[in-house]
């Protein structure tokens, strides 16, 4: 376990770890005892990462990028070294960064508590999968991607996207995947604040806004809810009554808000067995999809998903009526993908050439079933996404800029692997993500032509499916089941 909180330099790959592992071990050891990194530069955007501390709340302050340079976090620590040898922390119950010498006891303090935390769950470092020295730097990478979460989920359960401006709210879809990252590294406590928050938040028709305030007021800009989201947060809901069905009894708002969830999608279904076309991860609206009378399959997948997870919470405990109910509800849209979309291979809109794009995923484990017609598709989507940078485009033929990379998408690529057998795609995948890092080994939104981090960084999303990826190579993930 100690091994998991040596921190590997960013830059570096996989390739090159065993030659080094020797030097990474000091290295860690000299940086614990204040020294300096060389400058590493800057990647030229707002923040490579966010400053934190030990203290109750977790808050985080991004480090500028002329802090950033040749700067260092404490191993298994959110608390920042900088190039003079001092160190940036923020202390016990403020939300403000101070900076102190290297021997102030708060140091020692916040460093402890952030490892205390870590060492109370799993760190995931992909197993047996992955060979001795990808692991260290797997595992450095999980580590730093739990604290940074830590970070972006405030006191009332609100996970922030990232700590900036627009990315500075609380998005259903990413809450989701951050309550299942913390669920499936054995944090509880943490993904059942995240369920809370959703289930406060929730509409009585089952909906949720398309994004809230960290205070969990909807955000009012226009955007209509998202019915994609109504799936990832049963799907989440479920994994968390799976793994400690104790701690979801614990959580009484939990099944009202699956109830409310599930019951809005099953009655949203048309007569083909679809439901109605929505905003999904791209939030755009659905006018300009290629098929705008039919959703999207990142509309598709997820409801799907989210239906057969609420009929097992269902059956599980005793509610036999909902189970049958969303149960049927499942058969209807799994026959409605089978005739509208396997036989064009998965495209994003239902139609004879249908752009590809990553919500293939979204049909493959550990979202759904195993099948080799969808691992096919995955491998063609990848194919059409992938930019000379090595990573991928969220789609084909996508409105934004056609050469930044987008962390996600990669996540999603690598979670479909791993769930799938495919290791060394997973492990390819994930040395991308390693390797194209901050200089303070944070995971960012996206990545330029010239493979460096662009937008913001951490954003949660990224962090984790890399977590929820390195845990499906130690042991497979639960996959809700087909009635």
């Amino acid at each position: 376990m100690a091994e998991d909180l040596v921190r590997v330099p960013p830059g570096t790959t996989l390739r090159r770890v065993r030659r080094i592992a020797v030097l990474l071990l000091v290295a860690a050891l000299v940086a614990t005892c204040g020294a300096t990194l060389p400058d590493q530069g800057g990647p030229g955007w707002s923040s490579p990462g966010l400053v934190g501390g030990g203290g109750w709340p977790y808050n985080g302050v991004p480090l500028t990028q002329d802090d950033a340079k040749g700067a260092a976090y404490l191993p298994g620590s959110s608390v920042v070294r900088l190039r003079d040898g001092r160190v940036r922390l923020v202390p016990f119950g403020t939300d403000s960064d101070i900076t102190v010498e290297a021997n102030d006891p708060r140091v020692m303090q916040a460093v402890l508590s952030d490892r205390q935390w870590l060492l109370a769950g799993t760190i995931p470092n992909g197993g047996a999968a992955v060979p001795t020295g990808s692991r260290q730097v797997f595992g450095e990478m999980a580590a730093r991607a739990l604290l940074d979460l830590r970070l972006l989920t405030r006191p009332n359960g609100a996970s922030l996207a990232s700590w900036y401006g627009p990315w500075r709210y609380s998005w259903p879809r990413d809450s989701a995947f951050t309550a299942a990252a913390f669920t499936m590294t054995g944090r509880p406590e943490e993904a059942r604040r995240i369920l809370r928050f959703l289930a406060n938040v929730q509409n009585e028709n089952g909906l949720w806004a398309a994004r809230y305030h960290p205070d969990g007021t909807a955000v009012t800009d226009g955007r209509e809810p998202q019915l994609d989201s109504l799936g990832w947060v049963l799907w989440a809901a479920w994994l968390f009554h799976v793994q400690d069905p104790s701690a979801a009894a614990r959580l009484p708002e939990l099944w009202p808000m699956v109830a409310r969830a599930a019951d809005h999608l099953a009655g949203s279904l048309d007569a083909e067995g679809l439901p109605p076309p929505s905003s999904d991860y791209w939030e755009r609206k659905p006018g300009t999809e290629e098929d705008p009378r039919r959703p999207t399959l990142g509309v598709v997948g997820p409801v799907l998903t989210g239906l057969r997870s609420a009929a097992s919470y269902a059956f599980d405990i005793g509610r036999r009526d909902k189970a049958a109910a969303w149960s049927k509800a499942a058969s209807r849209l799994s026959d409605a993908v089978a005739r509208q979309f396997t036989p064009y291979g998965y495209p994003r809109s239902p139609i004879p050439g249908g752009l590809m794009d990553t919500s293939v995923t979204f049909v493959a484990p550990p979202l759904a079933p195993p099948d080799p017609g969808v691992t096919a598709a995955i491998a063609n989507a990848f194919h059409r996404q992938r930019l000379p940078n090595g990573g991928v485009l969220p789609g084909e033929k996508w409105s934004g800029n056609p050469e930044v990379a987008w962390t996600p998408e990669m996540g999603l690529f690598a979670l479909a692997a791993a769930s799938s057998g495919r290791t060394l795609d997973a492990l390819d995948h994930l040395d991308w993500l390693a390797t194209h890092r901050t200089p303070l080994g944070v995971l960012p939104e996206k990545v330029d032509a010239a493979g460096e981090p662009a937008s913001v960084a951490p954003l949660g999303w990224t962090a984790s499916l890399v977590l929820l990826t390195l845990a499906a190579l130690e042991r497979p993930l639960p996959i809700p089941p087909v009635s």
